[in-house]
Formats: structure tokens, C-alpha cells, sequence
């Protein structure tokens, strides 16, 4: 597939996981990729795997806790190439579980994960949005999760209803919802498109240590959970802007 022959994407924490997942997908459909990663040495070793079959691909480093590291990124797409067509911001932490529950919060805990998961998407999206008007078209990919739902974690139906309480993770993806519609208001009518994915639960490094009982029966692997990455970040001109998607549609919120 060629669909993204010419574009210039980058995607945060693009190392492991989910993001050298999307990173590869597109590759494969004709992009060049940035391969962001907090530490340099990880992102070249992906960037060189991606090359290794094929595709085009550089590492970029990029801290998006980091101000100075995120002013560097940014200079350095728009030194090279003027411009951006895609962002995934996927960098995110799911902190230690027992560490959010309610009336026995480790603040420190909470706060990296809201600083990385949540700032860190506002952060890395400010500096590069001058090098995606620039593109006239470019696709923002916020790569959320079903847990961020308030629906699905209220409803009596649903199991998320019955999982323990936590004050990190499940919170940022609600508030990375709630940045993905006020990018999309804002940037209405410009050409941009702004969605949040919901992977779903894959087999990654990310859920090691997250007790079963909270996402039963994990078999899917990254790949898997970045087809609908993916397919937003492809989207045509009249494509959905301000919305939350799964692979099988709509997530509500």
C-alpha cells in the first residue's frame, strides 16, 4: 500500500509497543516516519528495523515531559521538512495501579502519569502545529482508550463498571478525550482532522503488571490495536474530526 507515499509523520514513544506498531504500518504505506522516543538509542534502533524492510524512517528524541526536548523535536521537523503531515501522540504511562487508588493515592504517581499522558499530548501538539497548517491537511492521531469512557466505566453492564477505583490512568484518557474535541473545534474548517483511537487491550510491555481481571483475556497483539490508529490517521478530507474510534466504530464517551 502506497496511500502515504510523500507524507511526513511522526509518533511519540514509537520505540515499542503500539507506537513501533503505527510507526511500521506507516512505513509500509509510504510515509516517512519519525520514530520519537525519550531515549535516542531505542527510537535508532526502530528507525533502523523499519529501514531494514523497506521503509522510510528516522528517530527523532523527544522527552513529551520535556520542554526543551519537545522545542528541539519540532525545530528539527521543521528544519528538515518544513512540515508535518501526520501526529500520533501515543507516549503514555500507566503508572502504578496501587498507587491511584482513592484514599490511598501516591500523588507523586498520579502526577507523572496526568504530566505524560495528558500535558504531554497539549505540549508536543502546540510545538508541531505550525509545521501541520503548514501541510494543509494534516491528520492528528490521540491514541486514547476505551477506559477513558465515562459511559462504559458507569455502566452496571459493562465491566469496567466492576474494576477496582484509580485516579491516573483511566482519568487521563478521559481528559485526552476532552483535548482531541477542543483540537478539533479549534482547528475546524482548517483542513486538519483531530481523533482520539482507542487500541483496545493489546499484548504489550505497557499492560505487563496490570492485573488480569482488568482486561480479561488480552490475545491481541500491537498490530492489532493499530489498524484503527492507522485508518484515522489516513483519513480523507471528509473524514470524522472530534471523535473518539475503535476499530469497530464509535466509542462513546
Amino acid at each position: 500500500m502506497d496511500e502515504m507515499t510523500g507524507r511526513v509523520a511522526l509518533v511519540t514513544g514509537a520505540n515499542r509497543g503500539i507506537g513501533l506498531a503505527v510507526a511500521q504500518g506507516l512505513a509500509a504505506r509510504g510515509a516517512t516516519v519519525l520514530v520519537a522516543a525519550r531515549e535516542i538509542e531505542a527510537g535508532e534502533r526502530a528507525a533502523a528495523g523499519i529501514r531494514a524492510t523497506g521503509g522510510a524512517a528516522r528517530a527523532v528524541q523527544l522527552d513529551v515531559t520535556d520542554p526543551a526536548s519537545i522545542d528541539a523535536a519540532a525545530r528539527a521537523v521543521t528544519d528538515t521538512y518544513g512540515r508535518l503531515d501526520v501526529l500520533v501522540n501515543n507516549a503514555g504511562i500507566p503508572g502504578d495501579v496501587a498507587a491511584q487508588v482513592p484514599g490511598a493515592v501516591d500523588l507523586a504517581t498520579v502526577a507523572a502519569v496526568l504530566t505524560t499522558n495528558v500535558w504531554g499530548v497539549v505540549a508536543v501538539t502546540e510545538a508541531l502545529l505550525p509545521a501541520l497548517r503548514r501541510a494543509g491537511s494534516a491528520r492528528i492521531v490521540n491514541v486514547s482508550s476505551s477506559v477513558g469512557s465515562l459511559a462504559r466505566m458507569s455502566d452496571p453492564a459493562h465491566y469496567f463498571a466492576r474494576l477496582p477505583a484509580a485516579l491516573g490512568y483511566a482519568p487521563s484518557k478521559a481528559a485526552v478525550n476532552q483535548v482531541t474535541v477542543q483540537y478539533a473545534k479549534a482547528l475546524r474548517g482548517t483542513g486538519i482532522l483531530v481523533n482520539a483511537a482507542d487500541p483496545g487491550p493489546c499484548a504489550t510491555d505497557f499492560v505487563r503488571g496490570v492485573p488480569t481481571d482488568r482486561h480479561p483475556g488480552v490475545t491481541r497483539s500491537a498490530a492489532d490495536g493499530a489498524v484503527i490508529v492507522l485508518r484515522l490517521a489516513a483519513l480523507p478530507p471528509d473524514g470524522p474530526t472530534g471523535g473518539l474510534f475503535a476499530e469497530n466504530g464509535p466509542v462513546p464517551w
